[in-house]
């Protein structure tokens, strides 16, 4: 299994950081989680099979998570590399995924449902466990950041398990959720005096991963503020149990 970071950052428009987007390849498949806006191109630099995805997950609704899925499937409709494609696009979400997807198309009729492969969107509701693909089960729990959001558990069919908070406020729940995972990716979106309780910052970050007992932890989601944090430093004063990784883009992760 291997992690590719496409997007660490926000919304925000930053020189080195992207929206979010994680590529995750298994044994059994290839699942992007969230597709932020830089998604497309970021797939396209890392030189990705991006034609022959398997599964997307959106964790919620919000531009910076989605705002890239669109373009995609706008540009598949046509793209040279996916005309000899027949094995389906599996789109993941909680329950207004096929409406968001059904109102970007109807902007202006873009047929982004008219692809040379079926895509099938499936609305998933909390805690109820699901394929991403076949081998690869998952099953996500409801986080205080929007109505809709959710993180998600993944575990290959080598047993190989993932965490992905996507963006959250703070709640034990979430600890609990990605309880001895090999890799636990979370948001701390701010340093420190954090502007809004819908996302985290690093106290609240690494009181999580200390719950949670990982093996790896990767802290990712950074406003600019971060630009000027001393990342080893100021992990380093919460003692951390597991090795706790600053994402950035293009950070690639050998899980196996």
């Amino acid at each position: 299994m291997e992690l590719v970071v496409l997007g660490s950052g926000t919304a925000n428009p930053h020189p080195r950081r992207s929206s979010p987007a994680f590529w995750l390849e298994t044994n059994d498949g290839s699942i992007m989680l969230d597709f932020g806006p830089s998604a497309p191109l970021r797939m396209a630099q890392e030189n990705l099979d991006w034609f022959g995805l398997d599964a997307i997950w959106i964790s919620h609704f919000h531009l910076d998570h989605c705002g890239g899925l669109a373009p995609f499937l706008f540009a598949t409709r046509r793209a040279p590399e996916t005309q000899g494609r027949t094995k389906p696009l599996h789109i993941y979400g909680s329950t207004g995924l096929q409406r968001l997807i059904e109102n970007f198309d109807k902007a202006n009729d873009y047929k982004l449902f008219d692809q040379p492969f079926p895509v099938e969107i499936v609305e998933v509701e909390p805690l109820e466990r699901f394929e991403l693909i076949p081998g690869v089960g998952a099953i996500a729990i409801k986080t205080p950041h929007t109505a809709e959001s959710q993180a998600i558990r993944i575990e290959d069919s080598a047993g190989f398990t993932i965490v992905y908070t996507s963006d959250t406020g703070f709640g034990k729940e979430i600890a609990t959720l990605a309880l001895d995972t090999d890799l636990f990716i979370i948001e701390s979106s701010f340093f420190r005096d954090k502007k809004t309780e819908k996302h985290l910052e690093l106290a609240e970050a690494m009181y999580l991963v200390r719950k949670a007992k990982p093996k790896r932890a990767m802290l990712t989601h950074f406003y600019a503020e971060w630009d000027a944090v001393d990342f080893v430093k100021e992990i380093t004063v919460f003692e951390p149990a597991c090795e706790v990784l600053e994402a950035f883009d293009g950070l690639r992760l050998d899980l196996s």
